[in-house]
């Protein structure tokens, strides 16, 4: 930096995922407001894929932050969030974590979202003020924790939360992302949604949602307890994670199969209101493929061309689950 020249900050966040964005967008008015004001954000989303993680030219920031998003023991990370159980890719991960002194970098599996944890420390490590961001906040828990009422609540899309969250999700535009950010740090859940550059986008997606809806009751088979689709021929990666559940209300878990142009997707669910309690650590079974994510849902990245392997993941998965189903009948 020269004399005049604004700090680089470098946030990177779980793209495609209204925590990830959120998460970036509480570090950055927390940083504002509680370590340094003279500093331009620059934000860049990062995805689960097979194989590396992390481009380490990537982290040319004068501060590189990672939230909501899994540990990287680059030496240019300086700040580091995370909430998820397969937070760490190794054991050396762990381990480096561990012995970081750097007091920058935080982890704790017991929170609902990222953004909830990162104004938890904020608040007690660094005076930061919670009270400005608590419909956030608030809405993170329900969203990533899956805190709705029921199924319908999580399906229908009437919050402006919920819109967000749909457009954040189903976002094909890399732009999109970067230009939200700062508009959650600042503004209301409603007037985000209403700014034109995300209220152009709704009516489309809502349609595309309610399409959605319909490809998935067609396809969804259900049996003991453990719903199973495969929609890898449809352009529906972002499709709202509870319409199974909304259909099938009988189910304790899901296991689906999506595609996009950078990946095959194996995505490990359960139903925040079944019948009988989930007692399945998914995210322990997705680790054993290369994937993780927490105890009640997780997921599974290959690569585009290893369609077959995905599919055959996804049918031992299935088999375990409605095995253990019926061991509790």
């Amino acid at each position: 930096m020269t004399e005049g020249e604004l700090l680089k900050v470098k946030v990177f966040y779980h793209d495609r995922c209204f925590d990830g964005a959120s998460s970036a967008a509480l570090f950055s008015r927390f940083y504002t407001e509680r370590i340094r004001n003279d500093v331009q954000f620059v934000y860049s989303g990062l995805l689960h894929r097979a194989g590396a993680l992390f481009n380490e030219a990537d982290f040319n920031g004068d501060e590189n932050v990672i939230v909501d998003f899994k540990y990287s023991n680059s030496p240019k990370i300086t700040w580091w969030f995370d909430h998820h159980e397969s937070a760490f890719l190794t054991t050396a991960d762990a381990a480096h974590f561990e012995q970081d002194p750097s007091n920058r970098k935080f982890y704790d599996p017991a929170f609902k979202s990222c953004t909830s944890f990162i104004v938890s420390i904020a608040d007690q490590r660094f005076g930061f003020n919670p009270a400005p961001v608590g419909e956030l906040v608030q809405w993170t828990d329900i969203i990533d924790g899956a805190l709705y009422p029921d199924a319908k609540t999580a399906v229908e899309m009437k919050a402006p939360a919920m819109q967000l969250t749909l457009a954040i999700e189903s976002t094909q535009d890399r732009n999109f992302l970067p230009q939200l950010i700062p508009l959650l740090a600042c503004k209301s859940l409603a007037e985000v949604t209403g700014a034109p550059s995300v209220a152009r986008l709704l009516p489309p997606l809502l349609e595309r949602h309610q399409n959605s809806i319909n490809i998935l009751q067609e396809r969804i088979e259900s049996q003991d307890g453990t719903l199973f689709f495969d929609i890898t021929d449809h352009d529906l990666e972002g499709y709202n994670k509870f319409v199974p559940y909304y259909l099938h209300p009988e189910s304790i878990y899901s296991v689906g199969l999506s595609k996009s142009s950078f990946r095959v997707k194996v995505s490990v669910g359960s139903n925040p209101w079944a019948p009988l309690p989930p007692v399945i650590n998914l995210a322990k079974i997705c680790e054993r493929y290369g994937g993780g994510g927490h105890a009640r849902g997780g997921a599974i990245s290959f690569e585009v061309t290893q369609q077959a392997a995905a599919r055959q993941a996804a049918e031992e998965i299935v088999v375990e689950l409605r095995a253990s189903v019926r061991s509790r009948a």
